[in-house]
């Protein structure tokens, strides 16, 4: 979001602190503990849910190195169908499982927008970048070039225990 925009409903404005990017993924061989929520990342505000994009983007990256859905999914609503879909790839593909190499984690280029709607949850989009990595069916199986792409993520936090969870999103490439 472009510093000092102003929200839809509430007028509440937000600066970006501008491109983040994750930290690097663990290797296949030793997977560590998943990302904890920053502090920056807690709370109800405005600022919260855009640092939680940040955080969630980083339990993803968590997934796809481990298989390890759970910290992705516990940071998600229960009926967030777009979470699930994530969810359900990364079981399947996945660094430790050997399906999935190269660099293959996204990173938080900038929360474009982020705006307070009438129901109280919170909406926007991001723009995310992948690297170049290979998806095999198996570990065994011919690799399959993928990712050096660009996508928009967009999605819809909702409040839950005092801070943000995915509520539901959709990455389109």
């Amino acid at each position: 979001m472009t510093s000092g925009t102003p929200t839809a409903s509430t007028g509440e404005t937000l600066s970006s602190p501008g491109p983040t990017t994750t930290g690097s993924r663990p290797s296949a061989n030793s997977p560590t503990a998943p990302p904890t929520r920053p502090q920056s990342a807690t709370g109800p505000s405005l600022a919260a849910g855009e640092a939680f994009i940040g955080h969630y983007v980083a339990l993803l990256n968590h997934a796809y190195a481990t298989g390890d859905t759970g910290p992705m999914m516990a940071a998600s609503d229960k009926g967030c169908i777009g979470c699930k879909g994530v969810a359900d790839y990364t079981k399947r593909y996945n660094a430790t499982s050997g399906t999935l190499s190269g660099d293959y984690n996204d990173r938080l280029i900038d929360v474009k927008e982020i705006y307070r709607g009438k129901s109280g949850r919170l909406g926007g989009s991001a723009t995310l970048k992948t690297g170049s990595y290979t998806e095999r069916d198996s570990p065994s199986a011919s690799p399959v070039p993928q990712g050096n792409l660009t996508g928009t993520m967009e999605f819809t936090l909702s409040p839950s225990g005092g801070n943000w969870v995915m509520y539901e999103m959709e990455i389109k490439e």
